[in-house]
């Protein structure tokens, strides 16, 4: 994992081309990624998280099963050689639960930035790699030219990139291929397709989750592999 914010782009860059002579994409990869919820596949273009776009995860809170939402995808990309950026998350990623949940350590890269120019300009360097599997980008601060770049450096990659963005995101442009609004309910999430290109938006659906497992080291649940306590990242 790359967590120290003061490394150079050039240690970046050697980073990611690491990465991606260890996991190339075969030339015949699939337009759509299964997404491991049957009812959500139904309704998406393809049958799946669209590969080569952005996704975006529209809520204004975190840890309420979006990582889990996320996970079968994660987990098929792991095992066949893809690598996976996380860049700035709200919270230091938890290395045992990652390898519980069938993340290699060797297949994640997590990029802590200082700056929103600089986690932006990771994302699309990460995005354009076609040993990456998926870029996920917790970045706050984004304006549309700044999607429209990432946009294309995930078709020049055919790489997934998804970004978690705040509810009120929805309100302004974006050229996002899928925006799924994410509320949490008792045992699962509601998912709210608010746009979905070559597909109908407006769906509804109720996609449960596993009882989350116990991944912090204070004993804690979440939905998935974050934990914001001190040495937790190996």
């Amino acid at each position: 994992m790359l967590s120290n914010p003061a490394r150079t782009t050039s240690e970046l860059r050697a980073r990611l081309q690491q990465m991606t002579q260890r996991g190339p994409l075969g030339s015949g990869g699939s337009p759509a990624l299964c997404s491991g919820h049957e009812a959500l596949d139904a309704l998406l273009p393809g049958g799946g998280w669209p590969l080569g776009a952005l996704t975006e995860l529209l809520s204004d809170q975190c840890g309420i099963g979006e990582l889990e939402l996320l996970l079968p995808a994660l987990q098929s990309l792991a095992r066949g050689g893809r690598c996976l950026v996380w860049i700035d998350p709200p919270y230091v990623p938890y290395a045992p639960a990652l390898v519980q949940r069938g993340l290699p350590l060797e297949r994640v890269l997590w990029i802590r930035t200082q700056r929103p120019q600089a986690a932006l300009w990771a994302a699309e360097q990460a995005l354009r790699c076609s040993g990456i599997g998926a870029v996920l980008n917790w970045s706050e601060h984004i304006v549309d030219r700044s999607l429209r770049r990432l946009q294309l450096a995930a078709e020049c990659g055919q790489t997934w990139g998804i970004l978690h963005r705040p509810a009120s995101a929805f309100h302004t442009s974006s050229p996002a291929a899928l925006r799924l609004q994410l509320q949490p309910l008792t045992e699962g999430l509601e998912v709210h397709i608010k746009k979905s290109r070559g597909g109908r938006a407006g769906g509804r659906l109720h996609v449960p989750l596993r009882r989350p497992v116990t991944l912090h080291a204070d004993g804690s649940s979440d939905a998935l592999a974050v934990h914001s306590a001190a040495g937790a990242a190996a």
